[in-house]
C-alpha cells in the first residue's frame, strides 16, 4: 500500500486557504489543484509499503508522536518547486516540526523502510502542472497571504489510493493516528494531583 505520514490542518485553516485559492484556480485552470479535503503537511512520504511492515511502523510512529509536543503552526505565503508544484509555506514552530519529521523518518528506517536522505521542507501542496508552467504570478499573489494559526496535535499515517478520488485524483485515507503529547512512553507526567 502507498503511505505517507502527515499533519492535517483543521477546517478553519483549510477554509481560509480554500477562499484564498479560489481566485488562483480561475487564473490557472490548467493546473491540477489539490482538493481541500486532502490538504495536509507531509512529514514523510513512504511510497509503497509491504503490509507486513505496517504493524512495526505504527508501533514506532506511536512512540515518535509521544515524544513530541503539539505544534503551533500556520500557513502563509507561497512558493514553487521548479515549474511544476505550487505550495504555501508552513510557519510557526518549524524547528520542532523538523524534529518531528526527523523522528518519523527514524521510525520508518527502524521499521526496515527506505527513507530518502534530503532536507525537510515544510509546505502544503496546492497544485501541480502536467508539464512546465509559469507559477511565479501565483506565488506573487500568495506572497502576503497569512492563514489562521492552529495547534497540530495529531500525527497521521495515511494511505494514498492513486485514481481513487471523485475526479480521478488520489484518495487519502487516514489509517492510524496518534496524539502529540511530549511525554515519552514509560514516563510520568509532571502534573500534580
Amino acid at each position: 500500500m502507498r503511505l505517507f505520514v502527515a499533519l492535517t490542518p483543521p477546517e478553519t485553516v483549510t477554509e481560509a486557504l480554500r477562499v484564498t485559492t479560489a481566485a488562483l484556480r480561475e487564473l490557472a485552470p490548467e493546473l491540477r489543484w489539490t482538493r481541500s479535503e486532502q490538504w495536509h503537511v507531509t512529514l514523510l512520504f513512504l511510497g509503497e509499503v509491504d503490509g507486513g511492515l505496517v504493524g512495526e511502523l505504527t508501533r514506532r510512529l506511536d512512540r515518535a508522536a509521544a515524544r513530541h509536543p503539539p505544534l503551533s503552526l500556520s500557513l502563509g505565503g507561497g512558493g514553487r518547486f521548479g515549474h511544476r508544484v505550487l505550495w504555501t509555506r508552513v510557519q510557526g514552530d518549524r524547528d520542532n516540526l523538523r524534529r518531528l519529521a526527523g523522528s518519523v523518518a527514524a521510525a520508518a528506517r527502524r521499521s526496515g523502510l527506505p527513507v530518502e536522505d534530503r532536507p525537510y521542507r515544510p509546505h502544503l501542496t496546492l497544485a501541480r502542472a502536467a508539464g512546465q508552467a509559469d507559477l511565479r504570478p501565483l506565488v506573487q499573489r500568495l506572497a502576503c497571504w497569512e492563514g489562521p494559526p492552529w495547534v497540530a496535535s495529531q500525527l497521521h499515517l495515511v494511505r494514498s489510493r492513486l485514481g481513487g478520488g471523485p475526479d480521478g485524483s488520489a484518495l487519502h485515507e487516514p489509517i492510524a493516528g496518534w496524539p502529540l503529547t511530549g511525554i515519552a512512553p514509560g514516563t510520568k507526567s509532571n502534573a500534580r494531583d
